[in-house]
Parts: structure tokens; C-alpha cells; sequence
């Protein structure tokens, strides 16, 4: 049979049509391992994850998620990570991501510079413009998803998050998984103590005919697991549901710290954005609006 579909396939090859890659493209800033983050937050002599812890605990950053995984064919390429990196991105939500869902990402011009900074919260705005990073960042390819980790156990170790991972407002999602590899991923993440999120169907749920008690099987790799290793894994088809799920969980974890109730309209007055805001205004409103009082 393996003979067969190869001889097939040789004999079939002057049929193909000619390749057709597209002329567009788009830019991106790779290389955000967690090396270099702690680089770019303290510098070569004072590198450290201090200055993101404080923005989490001061509110300007609501959490952090990670957008990884592939395409599915199952649904329109690129939609699921496109909308659920936007939609966070609004509501002040940090994010990083490898693989196929940073290609998304990229193709939506988020990864280049300060670019795309219209789209994103008005306390993540702030620090993106102060420390020159884009809102959303690129960490490898997606066998890198460790580094992932690996930033959220310096997180920890900085201090004012919690004693573990699984304190931290964060959240992991793989909107369009579709391969078993993905499976094993997202379980040594829980492992970890990080909630994943999967989008699309259960491999699991609604199968009695595959799995037997499968419905167990669904709360016990969630509430089971979340006992067990302060993580949970879910799988959420509707991109709506997936947002509204992360929101609750970092609000969750935020309460559980004692830190401040998610505030937007406590930032957002200062940096590059308010400076542009300010200069479109007429003379007399503009020198009103940076000294407080009417000027004659």
C-alpha cells in the first residue's frame, strides 16, 4: 500500500499547478527569550523582573497570557488568535507567544516596535511607550514554550506575585490547537500551575463511544487538577467565552494577592500617547489642559 500511494504521487507530480506564495509581508521583532526581557526591563547591570512585577501589582498591566499553538483547519486561519490577542490587548493583558499564533500576530503589525499602540490599554500603552517593547512579544518557535515558563518562575522568584506559578495573574491559550503534541504541552503547563485554555472541541467531552465517563475525565483534568497542581486545563470554543474566562481568572488571582482592582482609567495620562493627544489641541486648550487652569 506504502508503495503504491508513493508511486502515485511521483507519477502524479507534472500535474501540479505552479506554487503561489503571496507579495505581501510583515515585519516583526523576534528574539524575546527570557534573557533578553531581563535585559530590556534593568538593563546589562541591573537587569531583573522587577519593573513588571510592579506594573502587575500597581495595575498598569491586568496579567499576562501566552498565545501559542498551530492552525486549525477547522476554523478560519489566524481569526481565533487574531481576536483573542486584540481583545486582550484592550483590557491591559501582556502578551507573548510562539510559533504559528505569533505569525498571526505578526501578520497584524503588533510585534514591530511600538506599533499597533491604538489597539492596546491605556497602562500597557504607557509601558510598551516607557520601555520601547511592542504589546505583544515573540519567544521562539513553538518547541519554546518552556521559556514561557521560565519567565513566569523569575516572576515568582522576583517577589510580590505570590510563592508559585500558579499565583500569578496569568493565563496560557492555544486557541487553534490541533495535534497531540499540543496535548502534552498544555499539561506540563498545568503541571506547572498555569490554567490552559484550548479552543475548539474536547478530545475527551461529548465522546462516550471513545472514552468511557468522559465527563469525568473533563472535570477531573480541571478541577482535579487544579487541586492537585494549582493549574487546570479547559477547552472553550467560543473566542468570546476564552476572553472572558482569562479576564476572570487574572481578576481572580489579582484579589487573591491583594493587589488593586483593575482600573483603566487610572492610566493612560502620561507618555508618548498624551504628548501626541495634547498637541492636536488648539493653543489655548492645550495650555488649559497641561496647566490646569484657563490661561487669558
Amino acid at each position: 500500500m506504502a508503495k503504491e500511494i508513493l508511486r502515485r504521487a511521483i507519477d502524479n507530480f507534472k500535474n501540479r499547478g505552479e506554487v503561489h506564495i503571496p507579495a505581501a509581508q510583515s515585519e516583526l521583532i523576534p528574539g524575546f527569550s527570557h534573557e533578553y526581557i531581563n535585559y530590556m526591563l534593568g538593563g546589562s547591570y541591573r537587569a531583573s523582573f522587577r519593573p513588571l512585577n510592579d506594573a502587575i501589582m500597581a495595575g498598569r498591566i491586568r496579567g499576562v497570557a501566552a498565545i501559542v499553538g498551530c492552525n486549525n483547519p477547522r476554523s478560519t486561519q489566524d481569526y481565533l488568535h487574531s481576536y483573542v490577542t486584540q481583545e486582550l490587548l484592550k483590557q491591559d493583558v501582556l502578551i507573548v507567544e510562539t510559533g504559528c499564533g505569533a505569525i498571526a500576530t505578526a501578520k497584524l503589525g503588533l510585534m514591530l516596535g511600538e506599533a499597533g499602540l491604538d489597539q492596546v490599554g491605556p497602562g500597557l500603552r504607557e509601558i510598551c511607550e516607557t520601555v520601547g517593547i511592542p504589546p505583544v512579544l515573540h519567544m521562539g518557535s513553538c518547541v519554546d514554550n518552556s521559556r514561557i515558563l521560565t519567565v513566569l518562575t523569575q516572576m515568582v522568584e522576583e517577589g510580590g506575585l505570590g510563592d508559585d506559578i500558579d499565583q500569578i495573574p496569568a493565563v496560557g491559550l492555544a486557541p487553534e490547537w490541533m495535534s497531540e503534541k499540543a496535548l502534552s504541552i498544555g499539561a506540563y503547563c498545568v503541571a506547572s500551575g498555569v490554567y490552559v485554555i484550548f479552543g475548539g472541541s474536547s478530545p475527551v467531552s461529548g465522546m462516550p463511544d471513545r472514552v468511557s465517563d468522559s465527563d469525568l475525565v473533563s472535570r477531573y483534568i480541571s478541577e482535579g487538577w487544579e487541586k492537585l497542581y494549582g493549574g487546570k486545563l479547559e477547552f472553550i470554543p467560543d473566542p468570546e467565552e476564552m476572553v472572558r474566562k482569562t479576564l476572570e481568572h487574572i481578576d481572580k488571582k489579582r484579589a487573591a494577592l491583594g493587589l488593586p482592582e483593575y482600573d483603566p482609567s487610572r492610566f493612560g495620562r502620561s507618555g508618548d500617547a498624551r504628548i501626541l493627544e495634547l498637541e492636536k489641541l488648539p493653543l489655548p486648550e492645550r495650555r488649559e489642559a497641561l496647566y490646569g487652569v484657563p490661561v487669558r
